[in-house]
């Protein structure tokens, strides 16, 4: 399998949906980890706020928030 870098998966392609209503929380941990930027984060707190406002997720959110933010100093 060659690298040809036609094809960059790009993890904000993936929507908030996407992210954290799959079928099990191992999936929902894995979309949370790969959001590599605010706007990408802001845009699933705002869902999961409009739906299913789970604390735990919320909470791995604003974790993940924090992370972004450290990363950025």
């Amino acid at each position: 399998m060659s690298d040809t870098g036609e094809h960059d998966p790009d993890s904000s392609e993936l929507s908030p949906a996407q992210r954290l209503d799959p079928p099990n929380t191992r999936l929902i941990n894995a979309g949370i980890t790969t959001i590599n930027d605010m706007e990408t984060l802001r845009a699933c707190v705002a869902y999961e706020n409009a739906h299913q406002q789970r604390v735990q997720i919320l909470r791995r959110l604003d974790d993940r928030a924090s992370e972004l933010r450290s990363e950025d100093t």
